[in-house]
């Protein structure tokens, strides 16, 4: 059935079709307009060579009527900026071997599009639509499986894998994103391709799993990773954690915890970062993993100090951004605080001055994840409420929290007869105690009395 075409995708059409040159909307627009679903990320393709789309956009001897850059001329391809948006057209095309399991190591122009769909990954990704009238095209049964909720290769599933080492990952994302089942067939051939997916870059790799955990339910594409033996490839520390138990704190094993709570954090729309602490929070469990003797129960003391450090490693790996793995990093560090409401306000300070009052918001929802994941059960409505609260009444009356809130410096100090260096840097450490157990301390004055009482106990031994 015909499907509603946008209008300036039938206007970009008319200037292909004034050129006696063929126009059709393909890729992931064509799979979610079939779902039901908007999608402006347009891909066309087309019978032009990229040097004649360039010639359409031109405008003869008047002004331009789009601009086109040659994003991957080698590949046919170039893109389109015409009216506000931008498109992806690319010649019809098919594709030598893949000897770096990633790109072809050549591309031919086709005739026909039927041609160019051949080369495609799945039969939902295979579908084509003519324009101006949104006609389908769909050699390969794409529309039956898009129905029946199938992610199904086109031919012969070892071979499109053996091609592109990302497509046995994107399949899994696509079970994530689509809630879409993966095809018998499609499913065993991924563990026949996992020498190539090796050689895909970690960018690559990096860019697939962030769409994993900004899916709807993260864990259906990490359990098709773990059966088909991708886990182990691309995330080894979190594939570890299976059959790691922990009974008497968690109904389940380390690895279906962090799935439940990355799952719990992705339905509430958590941003990545949280994602990404929730999945990795507990990665350093099996290499602390010890029996009690005397309960026969497992303990992961100061587990939180290891999974930061191996996920730091993993995220490094992966060549995610300094900034995007200390954050991530810093949430799995500090989410085993345990906090009880006789706390003084100065260890709420304590708590507060540690976690950084930029990042608590982040960690009780990272809290509240983990809680859920220890048995799949909603936190009571009022989790954590009192520390938030108690947070932010002491926020209110101080953010003397680090250093540079100090109402003294190193000069000031100096100027008392105080030397640089080590001794410095302990008074001021000192100082910042004092003014976290009580906020009025910080005043020059007094700070100066205190660190000078110091200074004096130092030298006198």
């Amino acid at each position: 059935m015909p499907v509603h075409v946008h209008p300036l995708l039938k206007e970009i059409n008319e200037l292909f079709e004034r050129q006696g040159k063929k126009l059709y909307l393909v890729g992931g627009a064509v799979r979610d307009m079939l779902r039901g679903k908007k999608n402006h990320d347009w891909d066309l393709a087309t019978d032009a060579t990229p040097a004649e789309v360039g010639e359409i956009f031109a405008g003869g001897r008047g002004p331009p009527l789009g601009r086109v850059v040659p994003t991957g001329v080698k590949h046919g391809t170039v893109t389109v900026f015409y009216r506000g948006e931008s498109m992806e057209i690319t010649t019809f095309r098919t594709e030598a071997s893949y000897s770096d399991g990633r790109r072809p190591d050549s591309v031919s122009y086709a005739a026909t599009i039927k041609e160019d769909l051949a080369r495609r990954d799945f039969t939902m990704n295979a579908i084509a639509l003519s324009l101006p009238g949104g006609q389908a095209v769909d050699p390969f049964g794409g529309g039956a499986d898009i129905k029946a909720g199938i992610i199904r290769c086109v031919g012969d599933a070892l071979e499109r894998f053996s091609e592109d080492g990302l497509r046995p990952l994107r399949a899994a994302r696509f079970a994530a994103q689509l809630g879409f089942a993966l095809d018998a067939g499609t499913l065993a051939a991924i563990p026949g391709a996992l020498d190539v997916c090796a050689k895909v870059s970690p960018e690559r790799v990096r860019e697939e799993l962030d769409k994993i955990l900004l899916s709807d339910r993260p864990s259906r594409a990490f359990l098709i990773m773990e059966e088909t033996g991708l886990l182990q490839l691309f995330l080894g520390e979190l594939a570890a954690c299976r059959g790691v138990e922990q009974k008497g704190y968690h109904e389940f094993d380390v690895l279906d915890h962090s799935l439940l709570a990355c799952d719990y954090a992705a339905k509430r729309g958590y941003p990545l970062r949280i994602l990404m602490a929730a999945l990795l929070h507990d990665i350093g469990k099996p290499a602390v993993r010890e029996k009690d003797p005397a309960s026969g129960i497992w303990t992961f003391y100061r587990h939180e100090e290891v999974s930061q450090a191996q996920a730091r490693e993993l995220m490094r790996r992966l060549r995610y951004s300094n900034a995007a793995t200390d954050s991530v990093c810093h949430l799995v560090k500090e989410h085993m605080f345990h906090y009880t409401a006789d706390w003084s306000d100065a260890a709420v300070r304590r708590f507060v001055a540690r976690v950084g009052e930029a990042n608590l918001d982040d960690l009780y929802c990272l809290r509240r994840a983990d809680s859920y994941a220890a048995a799949a059960k909603e936190t009571p409505p009022g989790f954590l409420l009192d520390l938030a609260q108690r947070a932010a009444r002491v926020l209110e009356k101080s953010r003397a929290l680090s250093l540079k809130d100090l109402a003294v410096s190193g000069n000031d100090l100096m100027g008392i007869g105080i030397k640089g260096g080590k001794t410095m840097g302990l008074i001021l450490n000192e100082l910042l105690e004092a003014v976290i157990n009580d906020p009025e301390q910080n005043t020059q004055e007094r700070l100066l009395a205190i660190a000078g009482n110091i200074a004096r106990k130092l030298e006198a031994g």
